[in-house]
């Protein structure tokens, strides 16, 4: 089995100096590895093919034979796993799921070391009104405390 530590190490080296970051890395009992990176401005279609040919090169020259390898970008999808993450999304319209089970969606607004903050509407009673109205509220969130945030990609 090929242990994990060597691949990450491996990564790690290849991604130092690049601005890439590694967000995934999973090796199955079948050793199957996959590997996810991102980058702030955008992941390059050949850079994945580098690293992952460096991997190749690097795995067989070690005598590690019966492996299947994907290297890739992470999906626009999946949930944020990195401060980098939050930060490439910032003034992007994300969907929080709270430690507690409320699902809230709004613009990513500030990013820092233990918290993020997003601005949504929400509909509030107004006193002298008989319907409630629409205010932006920003609403702060430690990493931790999340479920999940993810971009919300709307078509």
């Amino acid at each position: 089995m090929i242990e994990k530590q060597y691949i990450q190490t491996l990564v790690e080296e290849k991604l130092q100096g690049t601005g890439y970051e590694l967000i995934t890395l999973k090796i199955s009992a079948q050793d199957d590895i996959l590997i996810e990176v991102d980058k702030m401005d955008g992941v390059d279609v050949e850079f994945c093919g580098a690293l992952n040919h460096y991997l190749v090169e690097q795995l067989d020259a070690n005598g590690d034979l019966d492996y299947s390898l994907e290297v890739g970008s992470v999906s626009l999808t999946d949930p944020f796993k990195t401060k980098m993450q939050y930060e490439k999304h910032l003034n992007h319209d994300v969907e929080v799921l709270a430690g507690d089970g409320k699902k809230y969606r709004g613009v990513l607004v500030s990013v820092d070391e233990t918290t993020f903050a997003i601005d949504t509407e929400v509909m509030v009673q107004v006193e002298g009104k008989k319907r409630k109205q629409k205010e932006i509220q920003t609403l702060t969130f430690a990493y931790d405390a999340v479920k999940y945030t993810k971009y919300d990609l709307k078509f």
